[in-house]
C-alpha cells in the first residue's frame, strides 16, 4: 500500500538522524544503531584491514565477532572488531596495518 502524499515514510527522520565518520580522512554517512562494519559496507568499502605477512586485505567474514578479519583502529585505538563496535558520531576509524601497532 502507498502512504498517502505528503506523508512521511521515515526517510527524513534517517537523515536528520544521520551522522558523519572519517574512514582514512575520508567523510562517511552514518545511521545510529549500525556497526562500524555496517557504516563502512554502506559507503562501499570492504576492507579495511591489511594481513601481518603479505599485507592482503581483509574485512568482514563472520560478522559476528567470533574471527579477527574486521579488525580496525576507531579513535587511535587498533584491534576494534568493526562487526561488534557501535559507530558513534565523530570516530576516526583507520585502515589496520598488520597488528595495529607501530613496531
Amino acid at each position: 500500500m502507498k502512504p498517502p502524499d505528503g506523508a512521511d515514510t521515515g526517510s527524513a527522520a534517517r537523515r536528520t538522524c544521520a551522522f558523519e565518520v572519517t574512514f582514512d580522512g575520508r567523510q562517511v554517512e552514518a545511521l545510529p544503531g549500525r556497526t562500524v562494519a555496517a557504516v563502512l559496507w554502506a559507503a562501499g568499502i570492504t576492507s579495511w584491514r591489511t594481513t601481518r605477512d603479505g599485507g592482503r586485505p581483509r574485512g568482514v567474514f563472520c560478522g559476528i565477532g567470533v574471527c579477527f578479519d574486521c579488525l580496525v583502529t576507531v579513535n587511535g585505538r587498533p584491534n576494534q572488531r568493526a562487526c561488534l563496535v557501535p559507530a558513534r558520531p565523530g570516530d576516526d576509524i583507520r585502515t589496520q596495518e598488520g597488528t595495529g601497532h607501530e613496531d
